[in-house]
This record gives C-alpha cells, structure tokens and sequence, in this order.
C-alpha cells in the first residue's frame, strides 16, 4: 500500500553545468535584514506554482533567477531529489525539492526577473567545480551535490531519482 505525501511546498531546481563543467550556484542570505546570520549556496530553482509541471517550474525559474529560457520538455527528467520537514518562519511542513541537470555552452547571470523576496536575499552568483563543492566548507544546497555531480560524470544521468540527504 503506498502512501500518499501531502506537500507543504513542492520545490523544482535546476543543476546547471556549463561546458567547463562548473555548476552554477546562487548564494543568498539567511536572513536579508541581519548579513551577519550568514548565507548559503542554492541551484536555480523555486515554488511550484498550481497548475504547474514540474519541468514547467523549473524553466520558469530558471527565466526568473538567472535569465536562461529553456523549453521546459529539454530538461528531462529530475536526477535526484530532497525531501523532510521544515519550519522555515513563512510555512513549515514537508518539503520536496526535485533536481533536472542540464548542460550549457556558457551562461551570462541576469538577475533582473528575480521577484521581490529573490532579490532581498540574493547575493551573488558563482561557478563551482565538483572538487570546490565537494572540499567547500560554505553551506550548500543540496547536500551531497558534489558527490551527485561525480557520480553522473562518471557513470552518467541515473536511471532512477537519487535521493540526497535533507538538509533541516
């Protein structure tokens, strides 16, 4: 008998890596009134809105974050996923945040379709190596990303999802 999960918010993002084989992170503030809380690492992604594929989200997301437009059926299928409980202040309950991977010649960061709260928290933008992440003493999300890149260069996109560790 399965189970069927009721979400508190569906997340989808985008593992981004260019033809120099570093991955695109985001870097935002924990808390955008106290810089002094500190910040983490994301990939491009967000909120599924209703009505909303997965693979829809994740492209729209991309458009809004970093000014890349992709077809949404290009990205596939995710290659892994996170989920867990999480009080984040503005909702708690069960998360899930499902990852694409898709590959880029290159990609010039535009931040300009961030919304409002994107763009208080944001802080910047850098490209990582799968070493940076895997030896990177910085919070980065999602946990185990390094090690997730490793294994698709090394034994290509898995057949099925990859579950990562959850990172609340």
């Amino acid at each position: 008998m399965s189970q069927t999960v009721s979400y508190r918010r569906r997340s989808a993002r985008v593992i981004l890596l260019d033809r120099d084989q570093h991955v695109l992170l985001l870097k935002f503030l924990f808390d955008s009134t106290d810089v002094g809380r500190g910040h983490g690492w994301v990939t491009p992604g967000g909120g599924v809105d209703a009505g909303e594929s997965l693979q829809e989200a994740a492209a729209r997301e991309l458009r809004e974050e970093i000014g890349f437009v992709v077809s949404p059926e290009l990205l596939g299928r995710p290659v892994a996923y996170s989920s867990g409980y999480a009080d984040v202040g503005w909702a708690r309950g069960t998360f899930r945040n499902d990852f694409f991977f898709y590959r880029v010649d290159a990609q010039e960061v535009d931040t300009t379709g961030m919304e409002a709260l994107e763009r208080q928290h944001h802080a910047g933008h850098r490209w990582w190596t799968c070493d940076e992440l895997i030896d990177s003493t910085e919070i980065i999300y999602p946990l185990g990303l390094g090690s997730l890149l490793h294994q698709i260069h090394v034994k290509g996109i898995p057949e099925q999802a990859v579950q990562l560790p959850w990172h609340h």
